[in-house]
C-alpha cells in the first residue's frame, strides 16, 4: 500500500470552499484516479481555533506504483486545473509508502 497525503495550508490569505472539494473535487479524484488503484480518500477538515492546514486529503494507493502512474496521468491536469475551483492555495503533497 502506498500513501498520497495533501494538504492545503491554512494562511491569512486563504480561501478554501468545503462544499464543492466534497461535492465535486473529490469525486473528480476518485474518478480520475481508480483506474491506478486508488482505493480510498479520508478527507480531514481541522477543529476550531488555529491550525496549520485548511483540509488533508489521505489518499490510499494499492501500491507506488499506481501513485506514480495517477501523477503522471493525462487525468491529473484536470484533478489539478479544478483546484482554483475551490482554493487560491497550493497544496503540500506528500508521498509515503505503508
Amino acid at each position: 500500500m502506498a500513501t498520497l497525503i495533501v494538504s492545503y495550508p491554512a494562511t491569512e490569505a486563504a480561501t478554501f470552499d468545503r462544499d464543492y472539494y466534497l461535492s465535486t473535487h473529490v469525486p473528480l479524484v476518485r474518478s480520475a484516479w481508480s483506474e491506478f488503484g486508488l482505493q480510498s480518500a479520508e478527507i480531514l477538515f481541522p477543529a476550531p481555533g488555529p491550525q496549520p492546514f485548511a483540509c488533508m486529503a489521505i489518499l490510499r494507493f494499492s501500491d507506488q506504483l499506481g501513485v506514480n502512474a495517477a501523477l503522471s496521468s493525462a487525468k491529473t491536469a484536470e484533478v489539478i486545473g479544478d483546484m482554483s475551483n475551490f482554493s487560491n492555495v497550493a497544496p503540500t503533497i506528500f508521498r509515503a509508502d505503508n
